[in-house]
């Protein structure tokens, strides 16, 4: 198999936590034995948890010694699996392949540098996606290198780039982002759409985001709560409703939850001074979508539902599919 070939693997797993990594960006890693064999294929899951490449260290372990499942198994903070790994590792990685979709990190920070672990555990060959240009973590390659590790840079850099486009965005300022359910037939309003592992995706974002964004029409059409409930100590959003007017019925859901802000605004500009914002919405607001969002989110369901479907032109680029169960996430760039 060619180096092209376990670096898509990488990019795929990182692709299912695209978003919920933040603010961290979105990473995978694949290990290979010197014969070829695949030991590990992992991502980044949440910012304060290990990184791509300790998860697939880890699990790479498990897979060549399953006397390492049980120790590793009780360990759930980084720093402690980082710390047993490289007290016990036997040599069991040495001259093998790590496949990473980013520069390994130069730094310690929340958790330690993954460029060190590597190069400590002897491993032969890193190869990397993309190059990470950040003052904190960058410099990862240079520290393989003065530790005998042979690199190659800019494998998949194209697919590597976009999976990090978000990351990039949201540390120089801005990165928002419109969602939308539809059905099967490009039918986007009448009650649920979209199934249930496709919406607790959705309260996963909802409880990273630091706004959210819907529309006055949707308020008060389909008096939404826009919380988290599906997952487990979710936090509610900010919101931020556009509308020209400000007369709204307070006793629609949103407005009662606790220890959140609701703004109502005739201008998105609010927004745009966040980080990370999701803009909720249906077709009428995707017609009219401000040309400052790029990305689009795309939960179809399998199902045909009655109903007119939405209807407008717009072009755009898929640039990976996720699936929940029947359900399929696309994520979309706008072309413009």
């Amino acid at each position: 198999m060619c180096d092209e070939f376990y670096m898509s693997l990488a990019i795929n797993r990182a692709w299912e936590f695209q978003l919920l990594t933040y603010p961290n960006p979105a990473v995978g890693c694949v290990i290979v034995s010197s014969s070829g064999e695949i030991l590990a294929i992992e991502a980044h899951e949440k910012a304060g948890n290990a990184h791509a490449e300790l998860n697939a260290v880890k699990s790479a372990l498990c897979q060549i010694n399953s006397d390492y499942v049980n120790s590793l198994g009780r360990l759930k903070n980084a720093n402690e699996i980082y710390d047993f790994i490289l007290q016990n590792h036997s040599n069991l990685l040495k001259d093998m392949v790590a496949y990473v979709t980013l520069e390994p990190c130069s730094h310690q920070g929340r958790t330690p540098s993954c460029a060190m672990l590597l190069s400590k555990l002897g491993f032969k060959r890193v190869v990397i996606g993309a190059k990470d240009t950040s003052k904190q973590a960058s410099g990862g390659e240079d520290i393989l290198r003065k530790h005998g590790i042979q690199t190659k840079l800019g494998v998949c850099k194209s697919e590597a780039d976009s999976l990090l486009e978000p990351f990039w965005t949201w540390s120089n300022g801005n990165f928002t982002f419109f969602k939308i359910a539809l059905s099967q037939n490009g039918v986007a309003s009448g009650g649920t759409i979209s199934n249930l592992l496709s919406r607790t995706h959705t309260h996963k974002l909802r409880s990273l985001v630091d706004m959210l964004i819907i529309g006055g029409n949707s308020v008060r059409t389909d008096l939404p709560t826009l919380d988290t409930r599906l997952i487990s100590g979710g936090v509610d959003p900010d919101i931020l409703v556009y509308s020209h007017s400000k007369d709204f019925d307070k006793s629609i859901p949103l407005f009662s939850v606790k220890d959140r802000n609701v703004e109502i605004s005739s201008s998105l500009d609010p927004a745009f001074e966040r980080k990370f914002v999701m803009y909720e919405g249906g077709g009428n607001a995707l017609s009219n979508l401000d040309k400052r969002i790029k990305w689009l989110l795309i939960y179809r369901s399998n199902e045909f539902k009655s109903g007119k479907n939405i209807s407008l032109d717009l072009k755009i680029h898929i640039l990976h599919t996720t699936k929940f169960d029947n359900d399929e996430l696309l994520w979309c760039k706008i072309i413009e």
